[in-house]
């Protein structure tokens, strides 16, 4: 088996666009940069301080009331223009199906807040708390 080492990977015709081939001859064009997630983060809500996990861009995490909490990357997004998904859950049945979450406020400053609720819309603190973000990196 052969190994390939290197520390850039550029495409020939625009950077960070490598060409893929996928089985039976299926070719793909993708952009490298664009297609990787730029910060992920899981972390318990329920915990003084939203204490994270693990994480990934993370600077730092402020729970700033009772189901708002506030990632704040460690490297900026480009614009407020990016997309946050979290979800949510407390490790027990009860609570399936009745949760929601969404990742709002987005700044070009490096933060974006999350709301976790269950439907009645009561805002509520969860044990399981992980959120997704993609776009361009400043």
């Amino acid at each position: 088996m052969s190994t390939l080492r290197t520390n850039a990977l550029e495409g020939v015709d625009a950077k960070n666009s490598i060409t893929i081939v996928a089985g039976a001859g299926n070719i793909t064009t993708t952009n490298v940069q664009e297609g990787l997630t730029k910060c992920w983060v899981n972390f318990d809500g329920s915990a003084s301080g939203a204490a994270a996990r693990d994480s990934f861009n993370l600077s730092s995490m402020t729970d700033s009331a009772t189901g708002n909490y506030v990632v704040t990357f460690s490297n900026s997004m480009a614009n407020a223009n990016f997309s946050g998904v979290a979800v949510q859950g407390n490790n027990d049945a009860t609570n399936a199906g009745v949760n929601a979450t969404s990742a709002v406020g987005h700044t070009a400053s490096s933060a974006s807040g999350i709301e976790t609720s269950n439907l009645d819309p009561a805002s509520n603190d969860y044990a399981q708390i992980s959120a997704v973000y993609n776009g361009d990196l400043a």
